[in-house]
């Protein structure tokens, strides 16, 4: 007897492999899972503008990094003593314009350098609500608590949404290698402060663009992950103290589950073997000179060397 109505990922044909580099992009989940491939020793860079929620932000940011076009003082304003672009985060935001700027183009060149030897893209939708500063008319990725007065907030059309995902596409697919392959997921985080019935309406909106469109790409897929967290997990067991983002539990289980269907075994018991190591190097000892403890860490550090053995980008450089 079923007492779940599990949701699967198809299986790729195409594998993830051990020197791959993945670049993901978009709501706080894309993080999420990137933290869980570098901790895997995967090359991943996540978010060089920041988490960023929407469609047209985040193709405005492929944009820029497809162009590697650097930003400059006359695009950001001045909020509350520090200097913030509208197009990025708030973690970018400074009491100094050029500490600002900094910021800004050092990501912007990382992450435009690291696209052009990207294998995979992952783009984690969040929202079709988008906020435009009155007083420059722009459409912005983030709002940094400037007073609502000077926004106004609305839902992208279908044909904006379906526009940003194929500008997005056609950028990525010049950029990146020849058999780039890019997975879309909509974000299963519930945007509550939209209202409940506005969120459905929003994700949905997200659901049936990305469907409509990534149809016309052979390297273009869809990911359920809105789908497993809503239907396969669908209890608050799997939900931290908000009730609204996913827990270690459910993020892990995503992963497993993107893992079988795109890793390859040499990609998994890679990765497998390097959480384990990771666990092994939380543990702390009152008595480092304690010759268990000694053994532990000479033959930690031979797995570790074992490890860095089968790749031939850096691994473990932080121990």
């Amino acid at each position: 007897m079923k007492f779940r109505t599990e949701v699967e990922i198809k299986e790729s044909k195409k594998k993830i492999d051990v020197e791959d580099r993945i670049f993901s992009i978009g709501s706080c989940f894309a993080s999420e899972m990137s933290d869980l491939f570098q901790a895997g020793q995967i090359q991943a860079l996540n978010n060089p503008f920041g988490t960023i929620f929407n469609p047209f932000s985040i193709h405005n940011s492929i944009k820029r990094l497809h162009d590697a076009e650097s930003y400059h003082e006359e695009e950001l304003i001045a909020f509350n003593d520090e200097f913030i672009s509208l197009d990025h985060h708030t973690s970018f935001d400074t009491r100094y314009i050029h500490q600002t700027l900094d910021k800004i183009n050092v990501k912007l060149d990382e992450g435009s350098f690291f696209l052009q030897e990207t294998n995979w893209v992952i783009i984690t939708y969040g929202t079709s609500f988008i906020y435009e500063f009155v007083p420059k008319n722009k459409l912005v990725a983030n709002c940094h608590k400037i007073p609502q007065k000077f926004f106004e907030k609305r839902l992208l059309t279908y044909q904006e949404l379906t526009d940003s995902i194929h500008q997005t596409i056609l950028s990525l697919n010049d950029i990146c290698k020849d058999d780039v392959q890019i997975l879309f997921t909509v974000s299963p985080v519930r945007h509550t402060k939209d209202g409940m019935i506005e969120n459905q309406l929003s994700k949905s909106k997200l659901i049936t663009a990305i469907h409509e469109t990534i149809p016309q790409f052979e390297n273009c897929h869809y990911l359920p992950v809105y789908e497993i967290l809503m239907d396969d997990l669908r209890d608050y067991r799997f939900y931290k103290e908000d009730m609204i983002h996913p827990n270690n539990q459910a993020v892990n289980y995503i992963f497993d589950k993107f893992g079988n269907a795109y890793f390859s075994e040499i990609t998994k018991d890679f990765i497998k073997e390097n959480f384990k190591i990771n666990q092994a190097l939380a543990h702390r000892t009152d008595d480092e000179k304690d010759p268990k403890y000694i053994e532990f860490k000479e033959k930690l550090n031979q797995r570790i060397e074992d490890q860095r053995q089968k790749v031939k980008h850096k691994i473990f450089s932080n121990d």
